[in-house]
């Protein structure tokens, strides 16, 4: 697994390369523009060499953009779709010039509308923006399903796939506290076992390729988004431990979006991130309760012999 950050690219491109490894970071994600304004920033060939130069000299072999906040690809305001459509295309080529792995996304929200039909516009800007774009990512990610967010099941998830003609660079990201918000139970190993058996039957686990780490401040199926510090929320230590050491996951990047530098994450919390990755790993080493009870075949000698 490729444990990374956040980090801000204030001040350039590399600049956020160079935060990444003040916090020894594997994986970085950042912002492309500011996440407040829809105007984009203007970068050029020279900013995206910089980068690449500044990265290739590093320990971090994945690098996220995440769309802004802004965008909504579901609205029902045309001039909305429209400008997010423009901030999307813009990302996505930011994402070639950088060499990203992926865009993550939030589709956008139906509101109080038909969620069939915000799915499709969300798919049709989705679909537009691919075509726009060369050769980078874009993965969705799941949402905590307030506010008629899309994205708050895995069904939704392969909707929105599918609505964005299905494109083989169009992706997914999984994020912790979204699915346990969303009413996914993933606090035990077995919860996420079979989280992640059901991802795979209903969107399918080849289409899994980035990850957030994030603890949730609200408990099972309450569908808020609030994150936590990690390992201080409703999912705690162990269950942060074990989305970190889950097999399935290896050689993906894992994202922290929150932390202790004034709300992002600081260097104590990826070190955190690996030593419960470290935790959680030595944990499936170990064999299971239910492999050391007796076996239920076994017959216990009676009373009666156990008193000779």
């Amino acid at each position: 697994m490729l444990i990374g950050a956040h980090v801000s690219q204030a001040g350039g491109l590399a600049k956020a390369v160079e935060r990444g490894v003040e916090r020894g970071c594997n994986a970085i994600q950042i912002f492309n523009q500011s996440p407040r304004m829809w105007r984009p920033t203007a970068y050029d060939e020279d900013d995206f060499a910089e980068f690449r130069e500044a990265i290739d000299a590093t320990d971090i072999d994945a690098v996220l953009i995440h769309a802004v906040y802004l965008l909504n690809c579901a609205s029902e305001d045309r001039e909305i779709r429209k400008k997010s459509l423009a901030s999307l295309i813009q990302s996505l080529r930011v994402g070639d010039g950088i060499r990203a792995r992926g865009v993550v996304l939030h589709a956008g929200s139906a509101k109080k509308g038909d969620v069939g039909r915000a799915i499709k516009r969300a798919g049709k800007v989705i679909a537009e923006a691919l075509a726009e774009s060369d050769r980078c990512e874009l993965h969705v990610e799941d949402t905590a399903g307030a506010g008629g967010t899309l994205g708050r099941s895995f069904e939704e998830l392969a909707a929105l796939l599918e609505a964005g003609d299905d494109n083989k660079r169009l992706r997914v990201c999984l994020d912790s506290c979204h699915l346990l918000a969303s009413g996914y139970d993933i606090r035990s190993r077995e919860g996420l076992r079979d989280t992640l058996k059901q991802f795979d039957r209903v969107v399918g686990r080849a289409r899994l390729k980035s990850l957030h780490l994030n603890d949730s401040q609200a408990p099972l199926g309450a569908n808020r988004d609030r994150h936590a510090l990690l390992g201080e929320g409703e999912l705690g230590e162990s269950a942060c431990a074990t989305f970190l050491s889950e097999p399935r996951f290896d050689r993906l990047p894992c994202v922290l979006e929150t932390g202790r530098d004034g709300g992002a994450p600081a260097a104590e919390d990826i070190v955190l991130a690996f030593k419960l990755r470290k935790r959680g790993v030595a944990a499936r080493k170990r064999p299971s309760a239910s492999r050391k009870r007796p076996s239920a075949s076994r017959k216990r000698p009676s009373a009666r012999k156990r008193s000779r």
